[in-house]
């Protein structure tokens, strides 16, 4: 008799048939999105209209917007959902000034869901835990190494929002390159769009905006949530693939394959954390992780890209031009500080002594990622209050 516990293979047209309906899952969650992008901003600017600068006045400090993105990322673990709601906020008529730092905030913040996952080395040998607590650690010094720089510069001189500018007028400007007259991406989610928010006439404004917000950052953290697990069933085996074989080949190609591998399953948390049990373990050196993670960090400005699309009309501009400063801030990042041989090995060497310290008191582990990415940003916030 056979055991009824061992389920049979599938036959292959079951499992061809299977496949074709999970890319078609993929598809709907990426249109999901883009619906779920189209909602926020249309709520947005039906609750608030004109007035949005003045709600957002509070985060003209540029602290409270970069503690607005790390806090929000790390309690959603999602940079993904973030910088697309950001977005749509954008959409919905935040000013791009004040959206930027939470966009770095955004970079910050998702790098919590490493630290996370190095804790479950708590429990195993000391040189273990070692291992992964750096692995984890060496994207958080380098987000933090990023926004140190760009962060007063951006203040200062606004380098990612002319560049971000210049970049997305090429394509939504009065250039004749311009795609502003192919709304493809518009013209499929509006009937979604506005039956939401023909649905929700039943309140009064500003209410049905609000609720309109609120219906769309749900489709957006469901989208991401269910197409990153669809995605990583798909693709992770070819992922892996890409892994094993471009890794050890050098940095170019450790960053070209957390690129295309995050980009793929379509979630910098989950290529990031798929090193930590391969560091823990010995397979891979900080020398192999370090520029994997930056590819990933790269890869994940994909999702805002495409949320971008799903804005039309005058807004479509400022949309592309956030999701371009994410695209602008990661790739900078890294020709800066891994392009430069006295910056480039400043995020291992503090992951390894941060790594060393945490092995000999495993209370420094946890009360570092409580402090990064909780504690210290609340902090900033209150002293930049007060000054």
């Amino acid at each position: 008799m056979s055991d009824p516990l061992l389920k049979p293979s599938l036959s292959p047209t079951a499992s061809r048939r299977k496949t074709f309906l999970s890319w078609l899952a993929v598809f709907a969650l990426v249109y999901l999105l883009l619906v779920g992008i189209g909602v926020v901003s249309r709520g947005f600017r039906t609750t608030f209209g004109d007035e949005a600068q003045q709600l957002f006045a509070f985060a003209e400090n540029p602290f409270v917007g970069l503690v607005v993105g790390i806090i929000s990322t790390a309690l959603v673990q999602s940079s993904s959902a973030t910088t697309s709601i950001i977005v749509g906020l954008v959409a919905g008529g935040l000013p791009v000034p004040i959206a930027i730092p939470m966009i770095m905030g955004s970079n910050i913040g998702t790098s919590i869901t490493n630290g996370i996952a190095s804790l479950g080395f708590v429990g195993g040998s000391k040189e273990e835990f070692k291992q992964a607590f750096a692995a984890s650690t060496v994207l958080d010094l380098f987000n933090l190494l990023a926004a140190l720089i760009f962060f007063p510069l951006e203040i200062l001189f606004h380098p990612l929002e002319f560049l971000s500018r210049a970049s997305a007028n090429l394509f939504l400007g009065d250039s004749d390159l311009s795609v502003d007259d192919f709304d493809l991406v518009g013209a499929m989610i509006r009937p979604v769009r506005d039956s939401i928010r023909s649905a929700t006439g039943f309140l009064p404004g500003p209410y049905n905006g609000i609720l309109q917000i609120l219906i769309g950052i749900g489709l957006v953290f469901a989208a991401v949530y269910f197409l990153g697990k669809l995605l990583k069933q798909l693709m992770m085996g070819r992922a892996k693939d890409i892994l094993h074989t471009a890794l050890g080949r050098g940095p170019i190609a450790g960053i070209l394959a957390g690129i295309f591998v995050t980009i793929l399953v379509q979630s910098s948390s989950a290529t990031t954390s798929l090193m930590i049990p391969l560091a823990g373990a010995g397979v891979f050196g900080l020398d192999v992780i370090y520029p994997f993670t930056l590819g990933a960090n790269i890869g994940t400005t994909v999702t805002s890209l495409l949320a971008a699309t799903a804005v039309t009309g005058e807004r479509a501009l400022p949309a592309l031009e956030i999701a371009k400063v994410h695209l602008f801030f990661n790739l900078l990042g890294v020709l800066l500080i891994f392009g430069i041989p006295y910056l480039r090995p400043l995020p291992v060497i503090g992951a390894k002594r941060l790594a060393t310290a945490a092995s000999e008191n495993k209370f420094i582990a946890l009360a570092y990622l409580i402090g990064v990415f909780f504690v210290i940003p609340l902090i900033l916030v209150g002293i930049s209050i007060v000054l």
